[in-house]
């Protein structure tokens, strides 16, 4: 049963089901005992029903949205809602025809002997109003993802289905009171998780919405006040937390939406955004904005790390950020003498008053570009009305010229190109294009690039010496560089700073561009209503609807030739940050100058900071601005087997004595193996004969992998760094000693090593 798309993908919203089952089951022979009439029969019945519901919402949501295409846009609020309503409509529909029957995650029955409530990514409801599935993120789903057996929140039993291609191919039942579930079936509280968790990884993270555990949810539930510091070791489902946190912040606080600039979500790496990219449109939200650090700075695409750790340390500082401040005010001087500006009319005086009085009028969050703009306009103002005056006093004394005053004027006007305009408006249009208001602008308040000031900071010591005068003269001297413009990462804080504090020297004058455009624009479509008007001949003379003052507007583009604008500047309602740990003051300053609200979600482990860290969570992020911090741990390793952790384990103890590594609760009875490096192609070679699925994953030293790799998607090589978030069946260590000796070097093979689900080969030597 296939629908028709309308552009948004095909699915199958039922698939075939196994012999003698009722769909969607397709249990494999060796579960013949969960084929049990009595087990799924009621399951079948209620599948059957939502397939329904399932065709009459994907059919009402298709209609919905078409409609609201269709539907003019409106001005200001309403254009903003109708907006919404598209994409809240169209992302339902998305989710709808994705999953299919496939929405539905699992059942629970409550321990007062009602019907079983079924739990999905959506709710659905049938055509009479009864709701069918209750949405993840609702109050009334929670107990399906935290009941435990010390607190089964109210539950009797529950249940999770496990999905492939359509069909049901496993369910696992929890009881949580004695007469909670009586048929035989399988009651292991943890096998839907377990077998989740021994299932092959791929390139992308897999679907875990069924199998999230209560310590995680409760997480995924807290509140988005103030910042929220996830804290756990590897395998703990850190990134799980942090993504279906965003998800759940999403849908039940209104206040996080996209009219309070929706939620940024950052991550340590592209490979660990391609990694969790099918996660959040799994979950119906595909508005979030999705960055690496690097992503938030033009310079940031092609910018290396610093190679000087010195000069890391020295520009990972607030205090280098705030730097900034000073190095854009040294270009922004009150005069405290008379300026003259020479007109066809006389010369007109700018006192150090007027110049105050300029300055005055900037509004305080302006950009120093921007400040510019309301100078000038502020400075026009006051010579305007010096020349108002000029006018009056010519014509007091001059009775020759008919008492207009402005006969030379207008010829004096005309050379300096200008044209018919009254006396008041060719003045004022004089002005706004005077070279010599111009300079006088330019000597106080210049425009400025904000790459232009960053790079003088690092090419004339003395400059930066004066705006960073904490600094050692060695200091000084260390940070300067002949080539001031060669960008590394350490300095993309200082140029975000400089880009927020000084503004985009273009944007006034793409501003006044698109004014003109504008303007333009409905001067045409003025002239076209009123022909279309002159011209009507019809018997309900239906073009006098134009005359209208909003369906004029409403055919005018108003935002002709606007640039699209910049996603990643925020501010946002929230942001998302996973391994927090590896941030410097400095980075922290960029997410929080796009979240004025410090409403954050911290995802981090302390072991795992490569260049160390030695404070509390608390300790860092109140040095870097936060006020309202707290602390959410997570202790139980999911990911990793107990075999491969005892070995990581002693590795980051050798760095870090007191580091708070989680308790694996897997076995898979494969011991850590070791060999050569010469070996590296072979063990690979043979993964890929024996595993039909998976993904494996070579850390060599440097980047450095082994020759003979084989070329196959299925493996990858990446360094130790960009490892962190991922996993993989099997990880191949290459001369892991050759990782370092100090904490980074630790740090790094406990990562490499904590990336395996399955199996962990340390190869050394030749």
């Amino acid at each position: 049963m296939r629908h028709d798309m309308d552009g948004l993908g095909t699915r199958e919203v039922v698939s075939p089901h196994g012999e003698g089952q009722p769909p969607p089951f397709a249990l494999p022979g060796y579960l013949a005992v969960k084929a049990d009439p009595e087990l799924i029969g009621p399951d079948g019945r209620y599948f059957a029903t939502l397939e329904q519901a399932l065709r009459a919402s994907i059919a009402d949501a298709a209609q919905r949205l078409d409609a609201a295409r269709k539907m003019p846009a409106g001005p200001g609020q309403e254009a903003w809602e109708r907006d919404m309503e598209i994409h809240r409509l169209g992302n339902r529909l998305r989710a709808l025809r994705r999953y299919g029957l496939d929405l539905c995650l699992g059942r629970m029955v409550g321990a007062d002997g009602g019907d079983p409530v079924y739990v999905g990514r959506l709710g659905i409801t049938d055509a009479t109003g009864a709701r069918l599935l209750i949405d993840w993120r609702s109050p009334a789903a929670e107990p399906f993802f935290g009941a435990t057996h010390a607190d089964p929140m109210g539950l009797a039993s529950r249940r999770r289905y496990r999905w492939d291609h359509g069909g049901i191919s496993d369910y696992w039942d929890e009881v949580f009171t004695p007469g909670g579930f009586k048929a035989a079936a399988a009651l292991d509280d943890q096998s839907a998780f377990i077998a989740s968790l021994a299932g092959s990884r791929g390139d992308r993270m897999r679907d875990v919405l069924g199998t999230i555990q209560a310590d995680q949810d409760a997480i995924i539930r807290a509140g988005s006040e103030g910042a929220l510091v996830v804290d756990g070791g590897p395998g703990t489902g850190k990134t799980v937390v942090a993504l279906h946190r965003t998800a759940y912040l999403l849908y039940s606080d209104p206040r996080l939406g996209h009219q309070r600039g929706g939620v940024l979500f950052v991550g340590p790496h592209r490979p660990y955004l391609d990694y969790v990219s099918d996660v959040l449109p799994s979950l119906g939200e595909e508005g979030v904005q999705t960055a690496t650090l690097a992503d938030l700075v033009p310079e940031g695409a092609h910018a290396p790390a610093e190679p000087d750790p010195r000069v890391a340390r020295l520009k990972s500082s607030v205090g280098m950020v705030e730097a900034i401040e000073p190095a854009v005010a040294l270009y922004e001087q009150l005069p405290v003498g008379r300026t003259l500006i020479e007109t066809p009319w006389g010369e007109v005086v700018l006192t150090a008053r007027d110049w105050q009085e300029a300055f005055n009028a900037v509004d305080p969050g302006a950009s120093h570009n921007e400040a510019r703009e309301a100078i000038r306009d502020s400075l026009l103002a006051i010579l305007g009305d010096q020349l108002d005056e000029l006018d009056g006093d010519e014509q007091d004394g001059d009775e020759d010229d008919g008492g207009t005053g402005w006969d030379g004027a207008e010829e004096a006007f005309d050379a300096y190109g200008g044209g018919a305009a009254t006396p008041d408006g060719a003045a004022r249009q004089w002005l706004a294009t005077s070279r010599g208001l111009a300079r006088a602008v330019d000597r106080v308040w210049p425009v400025l690039e904000p790459t232009d000031v960053v790079a003088d900071l690092w090419g004339l010591p003395a400059y930066l010496a004066r705006c960073a005068p904490w600094l050692q003269p060695a200091e000084v001297e260390l940070l300067h560089r002949a080539d001031a413009r060669a960008w590394t990462t350490a300095d993309l804080p200082l140029l975000d700073a400089a880009r927020r504090r000084i503004g985009d020297p273009e944007a006034s004058a793409r501003r006044r561009r698109r004014a003109v455009t504008a303007a333009a624009e409905r001067q045409r479509m003025n002239e076209v209503v009123d022909q279309l008007i002159a011209t009507d001949d019809s018997e309900m003379h239906v073009m006098s609807m134009l005359r209208g003052q909003d369906l004029r507007a409403a055919l005018a583009d108003d935002d002709a030739g606007s640039a699209d604008p910049d996603l990643l500047a925020g501010p946002f309602a929230h942001v998302v940050v996973d391994e927090a740990q590896e941030l410097t003051d400095a980075q922290w300053q960029m997410l929080l100058a796009r979240c004025p609200s410090r409403s954050l979600t911290i995802v981090g482990d302390r072991a795992q900071a490569r260049h160390g860290f030695t404070e509390t969570w608390g300790e860092r992020l109140a040095r870097v601005g936060f006020d309202r911090i707290a602390l959410a741990p997570l202790s139980v390793n999911y990911r990793t087997p107990r075999e491969i952790m005892e070995v990581a384990e002693r590795e980051i103890h050798g760095a870090i004595p007191d580091a708070n590594v989680p308790t694996s609760i897997r076995s898979t009875g494969l011991p850590v193996r070791r060999g050569t490096a010469s070996e590296a192609a072979g063990v690979l070679t043979d993964w890929l004969e024996k595993a039909a699925d998976g993904s494996a994953c070579v850390i060599p030293a440097a980047g450095k992998a082994p020759a003979g790799i084989p070329a196959d998607p299925r493996i990858r090589s990446l360094t130790p760094e960009l490892v962190k978030g991922l996993e993989f069946d099997l990880v191949v260590l290459v001369d892991p000693a050759d990782f370092g000796t100090g904490v980074e070097g630790y740090v790094d093979r406990y990562v490499a090593m904590t990336r395996a689900t399955r199996e962990l080969v340390v190869l050394t030597g030749s």
